[in-house]
């Protein structure tokens, strides 16, 4: 008996995505081939996943030499919770200040980098808050070239 399909639909993984998860496992290539793995926030743009460093960090000098990345996001504390996406694909690098601190504001939306809760910041409070940062950042949207995505809770407790 072929195991049921448990990936998600188009639908499912950007709910997912823009709600469900909240860490993101990114690996870059390092100058000698290996893997460099670090965890990142993220915010969806278009059905894309977006995510900021400083430009002078690994990640982002991997990225400058070499595109390509994978990323994950999982989550689910039991086999029957689980939930995930792994996306291979190649980084678009924007250093638009501009466009960089819009990330960073929305961020600041999802996660708790203000103060204790996620927060909606207005212009002012976000130019304060991060304008000087964004210059200094990259923003990241990840390409995707192969998606896979599973969700346990399709299986009903089989296995």
């Amino acid at each position: 008996m072929a195991r049921k399909d448990i990936s998600m639909t188009d639908t499912e993984l950007q709910d997912f995505l823009a709600s469900g998860a909240k860490v993101l496992q990114v690996a870059t290539l390092g100058k000698d081939g290996g893997p460099h793995l670090a965890p990142m926030w993220f915010v969806m743009d278009d059905g894309k996943i977006v995510f900021r460093s400083f430009t002078k960090s690994q990640k982002i000098v991997n990225l400058n030499r070499d595109p390509r990345l994978s990323v994950l996001v999982e989550t689910g504390d039991t086999y029957a919770e689980l939930r995930g996406v792994m996306i291979r694909g190649r980084a678009t690098l924007v250093t638009d200040p501009a466009y960089v601190l819009d990330i960073y504001g929305r961020l600041a939306a999802r996660y708790p980098m203000v103060g204790d809760e996620p927060v909606e910041l207005d212009p002012v409070a976000l130019e304060q808050a991060f304008g000087r940062f964004a210059e200094k950042n990259t923003a990241v949207i990840v390409e995707p070239e192969k998606v896979s995505s599973w969700d346990h809770t399709k299986l009903g407790g089989a296995y």
